[in-house]
């Protein structure tokens, strides 16, 4: 189906809704590499007013991938919930917009139509917000999830303690992961990129993992970030919470990662069967990230937000622990400078939660990108704003192995007390009887904690 809009006597024409799509979104370097991007301001803007009239059943009738050639699309429309959908279904893109803005668009409203929302047409409606309307409307969705602890509740900010070593030293990794915690870091996860993806290597490290875990009861979970079927593999020789794995919105980027549905459902079958939990059965943590599928050579003509919010669909599939848009990762190419980034980050938030995902984001960027930490300052302090259910907590905000930028434990510290926001609630019991926070929720580092000072990672 064509679509066209006229402004000051040019009419613009859009060929079919991918390609509307990719006009209409907000000008970034990715899109422009692959040739998506609007030429003009003027054009975006023709093609923005052209979606805000397209109705939303139309997503449900035009699939921008083809149903047959992409197991993303299949799922989308496999698992749509018509029932959820009913009450809006009679919107176009720009009623839902106004809609979500409405006090009639409540937590509990917003819950209940989740399963009725495709990542189509979430991504359209994004499109046509400006900044301050996708922090409105993701801070009106609450999503929580529990394992040995309760994520994403109104009020709490959790923080994934990130305690990455360049040799997979576990020393060196002990000393991150007590640096965190003593800062009140490591409620989402205590999770490591492993610098070899080798089983003995992730095993090693999930048994340190476990016993810091157990020898001072601390309420969270861990996760060495190692491909899925590694976990798979060393799943019943170690002691695996959560099972990981970076995700992308078309078929044939997933092919590149070296996944597939079936694949993880298997694995999400199988640390079910483990029984880990204490207090839920959220088992999966997934990352994702704009420009990944174009990175691949992927992206099926596709936007790179919206296979960004295909992504979604996937990891909604298997009810995650958590997930998390590592942003400004993968580089300028994609995402260019500070104002691409906060951008997409605020976009990749809302329309995670809008879809029902407990939505974390990176707050990061390579040295090679035209962003600085006075960025991360700024999409720090707005994401807190719009109740992002977690960040990243890396020592010193350098990530040693990964060679990138992101967030301190003092940067968690910065947004929990500037907006009044504490961890997860059975974390923060955890810090108050190790005497790390004293009863008015203020950092003290002293009491029964320093026995961990004398943790040695396994000796």
């Amino acid at each position: 189906m064509a679509y066209h809009h006229t402004i000051h006597n040019k009419t613009y024409q859009f060929g079919n809704l991918r390609t509307l799509l990719a006009k209409a979104t907000p000008f970034r370097s990715g899109d422009a590499l692959a040739g998506l991007a609007a030429d003009s301001y003027e054009e975006r803007v023709a093609a923005q007013m052209t979606l805000a009239d397209v109705p939303l059943k139309t997503f449900l009738q035009e699939a921008i991938i083809p149903y047959e050639k992409d197991e993303i699309t299949r799922l989308i429309i496999d698992t749509h919930d018509q029932s959820a959908f009913a009450p809006i279904s009679h919107f176009t893109v720009g009623e839902l917009r106004d809609w979500l803005l409405s006090d009639e668009a409540d937590p509990q409203t917003l819950q209940r139509l989740s399963p009725g929302l495709t990542p189509e047409m979430v991504a359209a409606v994004s499109k046509l917000m400006r900044n301050q309307d996708l922090i409105s409307v993701a801070q009106k969705c609450e999503v929580v999830t529990r394992f040995r602890n309760t994520i994403g509740l109104k009020g709490h900010l959790s923080v994934r303690l990130q305690p990455n070593h360049n040799t997979d030293d576990p020393k060196g990794i002990a000393a991150s992961i007590i640096d965190g915690l003593l800062y009140g870091s490591g409620d989402a996860v205590i999770g490591i990129n492993p610098a070899t993806d080798s089983p003995q290597t992730v095993i090693r490290l999930l048994q340190m993992l476990d016993q810091l875990r157990t020898q001072f009861d601390i309420p969270t979970q861990s996760c060495i970030l190692c491909h899925v079927t590694t976990a798979l593999e060393i799943m019943h020789r170690a002691p695996v919470d959560l099972v990981f794995q970076s995700i992308g919105g078309t078929e044939r980027t997933n092919s590149s990662f070296g996944i597939q549905l079936s694949l993880l459902k298997e694995a999400h079958e199988a640390a079910l069967s483990l029984q880990r939990g204490t207090i839920g059965n959220n088992v999966m943590y997934f990352e994702t990230g704009q420009g990944s599928a174009l990175s691949a050579n992927a992206h099926e003509g596709v936007d790179q937000q919206t296979c960004e919010v295909r992504s979604y669909a996937v990891a909604r599939q298997f009810s995650p622990l958590l997930v998390n848009t590592v942003v400004g990762f993968i580089g300028p190419e994609y995402l260019f400078d500070g104002k691409q980034i906060i951008r997409a980050a605020l976009e990749d938030h809302c329309c995670g939660k809008l879809l029902g995902l407990p939505m974390g984001v990176d707050i990061c960027y390579t040295n090679h990108a035209e962003a600085d930490q006075d960025d991360m300052d700024n999409l720090l302090t707005l994401l807190g704003v719009a109740g992002c259910n977690f960040i990243m907590g890396v020592p010193g905000a350098d990530d040693i192995m990964l060679n990138y930028q992101s967030t301190s434990f003092h940067d968690a510290l910065y947004v929990r007390k500037v907006l009044g926001l504490t961890p997860a609630p059975e974390f923060e019991a955890w810090l108050l009887r190790q005497g790390i926070l004293n009863s008015k929720g203020q950092l003290q580092q002293v009491g029964k904690m320093h026995q961990l000072l004398g943790y040695n990672a396994g000796e």
